[in-house]
């Protein structure tokens, strides 16, 4: 009898440890998961900041390029604007 019980006692520990393990695996697996989508989505956020910096860093240079042009069609305007003008002749008599 005494062993009998001894094989009831060690099957339910047996089973008990085992149902126990299975859910300390579950988890850290489903931790790893957690993880890896993490990971993906820091790195989804770092490629947008990324597009964001360059879509900036282009809109900066048309702006320079805009104004660098703005500064050219100013100076060659400015030119004709400064040309003497020659008097009307006088009349001196």
């Amino acid at each position: 009898m005494t062993k009998n019980a001894a094989y009831a006692l060690l099957l339910a520990a047996t089973l008990g440890l085992a149902a126990c393990d299975n859910a300390a695996e579950n988890s850290a697996q489903d931790a790893q998961e957690s993880r890896e989508e993490a990971q993906e989505s820091m790195n989804d956020a770092e490629e947008s900041m990324n597009d964001a910096a360059e879509a900036q860093n282009d809109a900066t240079a048309e702006e320079a390029e805009a104004a660098e042009q703005r500064a050219e069609e100013s100076r060659d305007a400015a030119p004709a604007a400064q040309q003497p003008v020659s008097p009307p002749p006088t009349n001196q008599q």
